[in-house]
């Protein structure tokens, strides 16, 4: 049986635990990415997020206009006005994703937002 290399996974950013993005069959599939800003403010760290989101999808051969899926984590649903004039002014017009946003807690306090992203490659 011959090994196809076309077939295989391509991990990105690995550490111990997970890695930031993986790549099967032509489709990205990024970690939560968070914020690493030292804002504390939700319209900074949904900036911060997507623009890691871009620059890991850009990594991984594809664009935010490309993007399959999203999911949305916020700390504070009530937040999700100021998070959608972020990511509005950000989503490339005629491309918005299908996506999902709910409440949850994160692994730090000081987190607002987690965002995971599938895409595709271009």
């Amino acid at each position: 049986m011959s090994h196809d290399t076309t077939r295989e996974i391509q991990r990105h950013g690995m550490a111990a635990r997970y890695s930031e993005a993986a790549v099967f069959n032509g489709v990205v599939y990024l970690a939560g990415m968070v914020p690493e800003c030292e804002a504390t403010d939700i319209r900074s760290q949904t900036a911060d997020v997507l623009a890691q989101v871009e620059q890991r999808l850009k990594d991984a051969g594809s664009d935010k206009s490309r993007i399959l899926r999203t999911q949305i984590y916020l700390t504070d649903i009530r937040e999700i006005g100021a998070m959608n004039e972020v990511w509005d002014a950000w989503v490339v017009p005629g491309t918005a994703p299908p996506r999902a946003t709910v409440q949850a807690a994160l692994a730090d306090p000081v987190w607002k937002i987690e965002i995971v992203v599938t895409a595709a490659q271009v």
